[in-house]
């Protein structure tokens, strides 16, 4: 029986590169799945594994994401009540903070208490947006990072960045005038800041290991 990967549609991230690269993972992934954009919250409520992307402003994804009538409940039934695999990317990673400061000071879904900031190099000459490919630290052990090992690349484009509270939430670093999130993590639910479907070999495996992962 096929599982139910849901990328959900908000208006706010690449969806169809998105759905392109979960595709393509899962040729290759263990067992068969369903991979739907939808915007709708009983595809939602139904699925098996839910991807949020999200690309541009905290404050406008944030709206937009909350606009939908009964969507951010229907994720929070189904990441923090049934505890099913949940993955975050890019502005789809920073709403899991208590609150990002992008334009305004913006409530998060606060899944994973942290704030999202303006990302400030140490170093003058490094442009912001960070945009480019950049080493992955892996500081713990992840199903999710399974098969990533050496120096692992991924590609970003972001101009704020993600500071948790709780340091042990935190899978992977960046480096960029300073030591950066690049990746977090709680129990079911898993974020990357740079692009799974930009990353070529590790976004794929990264998604790949997303589809194989047992709670």
């Amino acid at each position: 029986m096929s599982e139910k990967f849901v990328i959900v549609d908000y208006g706010a991230g690449n969806l169809k590169s998105a759905h392109k690269a979960v595709e393509r993972a899962a040729k290759s992934a263990n067992g068969s799945f369903d991979v739907l954009v939808s915007d709708k919250v009983e595809d939602v409520q139904a699925a098996d594994r839910i991807l949020l992307p999200g690309v541009g402003a905290f404050a406008d994804c944030r709206n937009a994401l909350f606009a939908l009538d009964g969507m951010v409940d229907a994720l929070d039934e189904h990441a923090n009540k049934k505890a099913k695999p949940f993955l975050g990317i890019c502005v789809g990673m920073q709403l899991l903070a208590t609150k990002g400061l992008e334009k305004q000071t913006s409530d998060g879904l606060g899944w994973i208490p942290g704030t999202v900031e303006f990302l400030a190099p140490n170093d003058e000459t490094l442009k912001v947006p960070h945009m480019g490919w950049n080493t992955l630290n892996l500081l713990r052990p992840h199903p999710v990072f399974d098969h990533m090992a050496g120096h692992p690349h991924a590609y970003f484009v972001h101009s704020y960045h993600y500071l948790t509270e709780d340091p042990s939430h935190v899978i992977a670093t960046f480096d960029y005038g300073g030591t950066h999130v690049a990746a977090i993590g709680r129990d079911n639910i898993v974020a990357s800041q740079f692009h799974t479907d930009k990353s070529q070999a590790v976004g794929l495996t990264m998604i790949e290991n997303f589809l194989n992962w047992k709670i």
